[in-house]
């Protein structure tokens, strides 16, 4: 069966171009603006520029979401569930082509594999990067090639399952004495969680408040 959403209305939902500095704590759409203002102003000061792929695969059933596990050995997010990405290096064009970059040095998906849809607003992150979220679509003939020692495994989600508020899971998370409200999406015996699940409820709510109604 078809996905819910038509790349045109992927595409339509999306930001043509990354978001401007001052728009960011995205995945807390809907909380007070003094939880937002205190969650800002418990990231690190410095910010560091980063991109990741949201690869959308175009199966004939439906589209998926790739996703990645990263290494338990890594210094940062070691052993989470993650898009391909990483920091946005001086000969970069911009954060598409970052992403692209990491995307094949750490999974060896080619850039001719990648369609470009479009960007989601930025993320800030705990670990001090700010991260810009592109979203393309990925030929599903595609092939990989994984870099052991910062991916432990790549799989893929349905997006209905991930667009699906019944497989969310909401729980409260603390920073210093703050606490707010942030969901999960468990598949299986995996657990999608963090700035990446804060990346697709993001993805979520632009697709359902954007663009032509789904088909």
């Amino acid at each position: 069966m078809d996905s819910l959403y038509s790349k045109a209305h992927i595409r339509e939902s999306l930001d043509p171009q990354p978001s401007p500095p001052d728009e960011d704590i995205q995945w807390l759409a809907g909380a007070s603006p003094e939880v937002v203002s205190r969650v800002r102003a418990s990231f690190p000061s410095r910010q560091v520029p980063a991109a990741v792929l949201v690869p959308l695969v175009e199966h004939a059933t439906g589209m998926t979401v790739l996703l990645t596990q990263r290494a338990e050995t890594l210094k940062d997010h070691a052993g989470q569930i993650s898009f391909p990405g990483g920091r946005i290096e001086p000969e970069d064009e911009d954060a598409w082509h970052a992403a692209l970059r990491e995307a094949y040095e750490e999974i060896g998906l080619m850039p001719h594999f990648v369609e470009f849809a479009g960007y989601l607003p930025d993320h800030r992150v705990i670990t001090g990067f700010r991260v810009t979220p592109v979203v393309g679509f990925v030929n599903p003939d595609y092939q990989l090639r994984i870099a052991k020692a910062e991916v432990h495994d790549v799989f893929e989600v349905p997006l209905d399952f991930i667009l699906d508020t019944a497989n969310h899971k909401s729980r409260q998370r603390k920073l210093g004495d703050l606490t707010y409200e942030v969901h999960d999406i468990p598949y299986g015996d995996r657990n999608i969680w963090g700035a990446t699940a804060g990346m697709l409820m993001t993805f979520r709510r632009m697709l359902q408040t954007r663009g032509a109604k789904p088909r």
